[in-house]
């Protein structure tokens, strides 16, 4: 089929039959009709649609190696530094789209999905069966690139117990496992975290936790694999909704943005031999994404979308800061200054890792991996002064907004008078202000900052395996020198 349309995804997703549980309620069809969800789906939709858009057509997709058909370049495994740069402008075509809010767009798990389709070798390290491990990565990479799929991941176990590991929870009954193998596949009982848009995805990839003793107690919760979302046994258990229903005047991120997230509960789903990646070998697993080359393509992808972010956030401060008259103060350019190095600083990170890029162990030409990790341990932070700084800029303002029904009802002649800014009208000083309430105050904002703080988890323990993998052994040495000179 190659690169779907908007209506293709739409017509798919309500095809399948999962079993999603939000406020009370159990929604097995029609997902896309659902008020929970259709704002983010027809989002989505636009990105599939923008495939086909005859401007952005060479950039979002290449002709198949296999069918000859155009799909999504986010599959397309890089050879060149040239073919890094494509990924890289596919990736911020999506991300301008949404201006960085969409952690979960397809390209995110597509690239982890081509990275490991080209680690044949590694794969063959598993045991007797690793050949067929690397084949079932390399058809199913196949699958998901030829129809286009939506895929989302799980990863990490409930937390009900931080101070044991995760196979420990719940004295081991808690984090899905494996209760049961066969020659047909396994069974999985249990639960996972935490499924982004796993409600409007057509695929689940259950990978393997980064958090693996390698002990053989944690042989059961050792696996990778992938099912569709409507698999029996599979339920999708959501937090409630960000989207209020105010529509886009009133919620203009949330109701086009709103990435659903949820817990992935495992009744004992069935999981047949052809989708299995790994199985039962937990040391392997912890080497699952580094080792194969999936982080760096993943983590370029990422640094490509929170540079859209980044650039959000300056031109809304630039816009709040003219529109109230506040753009000619010194501490105002310093604070929008910040912004704007922040998104200057994840360009040069790109260009770096894509400069210094080299061919991997596999032929994948892998772009820099220094330089996205250290932009990985420094947005989580920077990220957060964001939507302060948008608070700092919009202070009760943001406070004393009407809604849609007033700026354009009976209140409109007062909106118009009392609201207005200095070269703005005051419906467009609401609107502009409405747009900074939902990024940097509203329930949606909130989970913006959270979702980027831990992204690839706890920061502590990132900055930890930082230093640890920086070698300072030249530059210590030099230190030392310095101070035995006479």
């Amino acid at each position: 089929m190659g690169a779907r349309t908007g209506k293709q995804y739409i017509e798919q997703l309500n095809k399948l039959r999962p079993t999603v549980q939000i406020d009370g309620e159990t929604v097995t069809e029609n997902i896309a009709e659902h008020p929970a969800f259709s704002g983010v789906v027809n989002t989505f939709a636009e990105l599939y649609d923008m495939q086909h858009d005859a401007v952005l057509k060479d950039v979002l997709t290449y002709e198949s190696p296999t069918t000859g058909d155009r799909v999504g370049t986010s599959f397309m495994v890089p050879k060149t530094q040239e073919d890094l740069m494509k990924r890289r402008e596919a990736a911020a075509a999506w991300a301008n789209h949404s201006f960085g809010m969409l952690g979960r767009t397809g390209d995110y798990l597509n690239s982890a999905l081509m990275a490991l389709s080209t680690a044949t070798d590694w794969f063959s390290k598993a045991d007797q069966n690793g050949p067929e491990y690397a084949e079932n990565a390399r058809k199913y990479y196949e699958y998901v690139r030829e129809n286009d799929l939506l895929t989302t991941h799980t990863l990490i176990p409930p937390q009900v117990n931080r101070s044991v590991s995760g196979s420990q929870q719940g004295g081991g009954q808690l984090s899905a496992r494996i209760v049961e193998e066969n020659e047909e596949g396994v069974t999985i009982t249990g639960a996972r975290m935490l499924g982004t848009v796993a409600p409007i995805a057509d695929e689940i990839l259950v990978f393997p936790s980064t958090v693996l003793r390698g002990t053989p107690e944690d042989a059961a919760y050792s696996y990778a694999f992938a099912l569709p979302t409507d698999t029996p046994g599979l339920r999708f258990l959501c937090r409630r909704s960000l989207d209020g229903g105010g529509g886009h005047f009133n919620e203009p991120l949330a109701s086009r943005f709103e990435e659903m997230d949820a817990v992935v509960v495992f009744d004992n789903v069935k999981v047949p031999r052809e989708r299995i990646f790994m199985l039962g070998n937990p040391q392997l697993c912890n080497g699952f994404y580094t080792e194969t080359g999936a982080t760096a393509h993943m983590t370029h992808q990422v640094v490509t979308r929170t540079t859209a972010k980044s650039e959000f956030f300056g031109a809304l401060l630039t816009e709040m800061a003219e529109s109230i008259g506040i753009d000619g103060f010194s501490h105002i350019q310093e604070d929008i200054a910040e912004v704007l190095v922040a998104a200057e600083l994840g360009r040069s990170t790109l260009r770096a890792a894509e400069a210094d890029a080299a061919l991997n162990e596999f032929g994948v030409m892998t772009p820099k991996w220094s330089a996205l990790n250290a932009a990985r341990n420094w947005y989580p932070k920077i990220s957060q002064r964001f939507p302060a700084i948008v608070r700092k800029f919009g202070a009760s303002g943001l406070m004393g907004l009407p809604g849609e029904a007033d700026v354009f009802g009976d209140a409109s002649g007062d909106i118009e008078t009392y609201l207005q800014g200095k070269n703005v009208t005051g419906p467009e000083r609401v609107r502009l202000f409405r747009l900074a309430f939902d990024a940097a105050v509203s329930a949606f904002a909130g989970r913006q900052s959270l979702y980027e703080y831990y992204f690839f988890g706890d920061p502590v323990r990132m900055a930890g395996a930082y230093v640890n993998a920086v070698d300072t052994s030249e530059s210590r040495e030099r230190v030392r020198k310095f101070l035995e000179r006479g």
